[in-house]
């Protein structure tokens, strides 16, 4: 290992600590997924079959972001396999899956004291923590950066193995075959991979498997041969025809099904009502169960399907009571008294600070409402305790933590839950949370058979938790030419972020988590707030608040609001100065060619006018890690409220490994963005939502979805994630196209029609 200062660091911490020492000791582990008759296994994550079918393990659960299509893509194409004969099969929790990639982005929350020590995948103690801790999470949309190194490596070994099978046979020197399309040839010789399965495992790989001269990419401007795509996804065909598994397919011998009713979000809630004799007599009701002595109340409804479960739950009419439940009035209060006179971490900073303190000449307030995140699939998971064992068949992003999460409840070792990852429809984050996961298994405990468990649209917004309220207070002081020579962002917002952490890696519950760092100050609260733009005085604060509601991670996170606020307020400098967006910005962007070049190319694409008065027309843009984005929305006011006609997007997030997808993401996060900004928030009063439907949240309906034109820029970078850009991006876009054709400024997300 080479010296420097980092591991320099590592080791005067370890200073002779046992534990320390252990996590930092060399390991290995055994196969995640043992080879079926007729497979053979080459590494973790390939297995290939007589048949020439070539199994790809995919350690991310797969919710629509295509990571069944991606990790499988790479080691095809690392491989030489015919895409044709490429299966993917979800990948069991293991340390050897653990995602360095996120861990090291998420150190803060597990080395908040020295977050720097652990903030490259690369580091040691990374490395070490994730495989201890078994992190296997999905998020952030890091499974190329995680993963893509390690598929190519094991796809490069087991492509030089099939060669040796193959020149063992012909006599020749391994180096001297090609691989491609599933075959091995030599000059005239040819074998497909099948017949060459068996003795290719018997090979040892090169101690460096040579890889091919490229990584695996897909260029913006090359139109696929044929039309028809390289890549196309693996789980489409089975999504389009039914047979896509979801936790709600599974089906087992003499299964049960459960339906629930939670207590109002609050510090403590009790069950006070349950008619149970108003279900005695439903057919196919069986039983309730109630929730263990704690915090949180519930009741679920057992029976031989899930309507009857769901109707019999009706007729009992559960009643809770609540103590300090949740109260948006108060958490209103709160935010205010602490955006004007609490104190303040400051997170980012440069430059000369006297330019910077005080009040500046121009200070702007905006305001982001708590949302829910109304995923497509509600909480759904299958439990069987039997033999000393719990299986769970169940969607999570998490999936070590829930099996964690389920042995302390169930009193039992982690080893004996087995997880069986399935997919999800939907999450957003949402299924980083896994109370249902618990839920089902002391289900399950109850009634001595698999029981699947299913939340309704109902619980799925009266328990899921909200992302955090945020307010912020942007600040200016422009030079004599309207440049921007000073710039504050004072940002109020509980630290949603390390709660999170407590109750993910910690095993906190919601209000538990919540105490433990409500006054913290929390950069991942704050991702996103440092302006992209070059401007020599900045400050960045934190102004960390307690309030009475736990909150969550939702796609995009702090950049959802960060965006909004910062390409809110520039647009707003740029009119006090007399000043076009475009050029406002650009003047600023001399050291980021990539988004100049973001924001040119979409301003091309968009037709853009200018965004004088009354155009319609509106420009953001937004760098999320290595990923920049630029928007145009071309917006009006209806009677009916905002309408928004069209988007226009430039993104360049490195080198593509698969057009189609990555614009899918693009395309799939501006939507979710738009619903962000023109519905999705729910207040609460005695701990209950005040919406409980999807009809009530406002979400553009397919009518709704204006026409959306994707372009890339083709860059040779690290491949960044392009699920979080339209996100963060769309909603001040649209907010500066109703500037433009209304001469009104939306300052708070969403947007009422009152506002319009």
């Amino acid at each position: 290992m080479a010296v420097s200062r980092r591991n320099v660091l590592i080791g005067a911490l370890a200073g002779g600590g046992l534990a320390l020492g252990y996590m930092l000791r060399p390991r290995s582990y055994p196969l995640p997924l043992q080879p079926r008759e007729g497979e053979f296994a080459f590494d973790a994550w390939i297995r290939i079959g007589t048949d020439g079918v070539v199994t790809v393990s995919v350690p991310q659960v797969e919710m629509g972001q295509g990571v069944t299509t991606l990790i499988p893509q790479i080691v095809a194409h690392e491989l030489g396999a015919d895409w044709r004969q490429v299966a993917a099969e979800p990948a069991p929790v293991s340390a050897l899956y653990a995602n360095l990639a996120l861990a090291a982005k998420w150190a803060p929350l597990w080395m908040p004291l020295l977050p720097s020590l652990a903030d490259e995948p690369d580091d040691l103690l990374t490395r070490r923590w994730a495989e201890s801790h078994v992190f296997d999470v999905t998020a952030d949309g890091t499974e190329i950066a995680a993963y893509e190194a390690g598929a190519r490596a094991a796809a490069a070994s087991a492509r030089a193995m099939l060669a040796q099978a193959a020149a063992a046979r012909w006599s020749v020197a391994w180096e001297e075959c090609e691989v491609a399309n599933g075959f091995v040839t030599h000059e005239n010789k040819k074998l497909p991979f099948g017949p060459l399965a068996s003795e290719a495992a018997r090979f040892s790989p090169p101690s460096t498997p040579p890889l091919r001269p490229e990584a695996m990419a897909e260029r913006p401007g090359e139109f696929p041969p044929g039309g028809r795509l390289s890549y196309p996804r693996l789980d489409l065909p089975s999504k389009v025809d039914g047979s896509w598994t979801f936790a709600g397919d599974v089906r087992l011998p003499d299964m049960v099904f459960a339906a629930i009713r939670h207590g109002p979000i609050g510090r403590k809630t009790f069950l006070s009502d349950l008619d149970e004799s108003a279900a005695k007599d439903m057919l196919g009701f069986l039983r309730t169960v109630r929730s263990p002595e704690g915090d949180a109340a519930w009741v679920a409804a057992v029976a031989t399907d899930g309507w009857a479960a769901e109707q019999a739950l009706t007729r009992m009419e559960p009643g809770f009571r609540v103590a300090a439940g949740a109260e948006s009035d108060a958490v209103d209060t709160a935010m205010d008294e602490a955006l004007h006179n609490a104190d303040a971490h400051r997170i980012h900073s440069a430059g000369d600070m006297a330019l910077v303190k005080d009040r500046l000449p121009i200070q702007l307030g905006y305001e982001v409402s708590p949302a829910i995140h109304v995923t497509i699939e509600t909480a759904a998971a299958t439990a069987w305790l039997h033999d000393g064992k719990l299986e769970l068949w169940v969607g999570t992003q998490a999936p070590q933590a829930t099996r964690e999460a389920v042995a302390a409840a169930l009193g039992m070792a982690v080893r004996d839950v087995v997880l069986y990852p399935v997919a999800i429809g939907g999450s957003f984050d949402r299924r980083l949370e896994f109370g249902h996961a618990v839920e089902a298994a002391l289900i399950a405990r109850e009634v001595g058979k698999p029981v699947q468990l299913t939340w309704s649209r109902r619980e799925e917004f009266r328990a899921g938790l909200p992302r955090a309220p945020v307010s912020a207070v942007m600040a200016a002081r422009p030079d004599t030419d309207g440049q921007i020579a000073g710039w504050r962002a004072r940002i109020t917002v509980p630290a949603t972020a390390r709660e999170f952490g407590r109750r993910l890696l910690g095993g906190a519950a919601p209000y538990e988590a919540l105490e433990s760092v409500a006054l913290d100050a929390d950069p991942m609260a704050l991702e996103g707030a440092v302006p992209p733009y070059a401007i020599p005085n900045f400050a960045i604060d934190h102004v960390p608040v307690r309030v009475d509601l736990p909150t969550a991670r939702m796609r995009g996170n702090a950049h959802g609001w960060t965006a909004f606020f910062n390409e809110s307020f520039v647009d707003e400098l740029a009119h006090k100065a007399g000043r076009e967006p475009l050029s406002y910005r650009m003047a600023m962007l001399g050291h980021d060619p990539r988004l100049a070049a973001c924001l040119q190319r979409v301003a091309a694409l968009a037709q853009w006018g200018g965004g004088s008065d009354a155009s319609g027309q509106g420009l953001a843009c937004h760098v999320i890690g290595n990923g920049r984005i630029a928007v145009i929305a071309s917006a009006r006011r209806e009677a009916e409220g905002v309408r928004v006609d069209r988007l226009s997007a430039v993104a360049d997030v490195g080198r593509i490994v698969n057009l189609d997808i990555a614009r899918q993401q693009i395309e799939g996060g501006l939507v979710f963005g738009l619903g962000l900004a023109l519905g999705c928030a729910v207040r609460y009063a005695g701990g209950r939502p005040d919406s409980e439907s999807l009809a009530a949240m406002g979400l553009p309906t397919l009518a709704d979805c204006p026409a959306i034109e994707v372009d890339f820029i083709e860059s040779k970078e690290d491949p960044a994630d392009p699920g979080e850009l339209g996100v963060a991006a769309v909603a001040p876009a649209v907010a500066n196209a109703l500037f433009s054709a209304t001469g009104l400024r939306l300052r708070r997300l969403p947007f009422f029609a009152e506002d319009v």
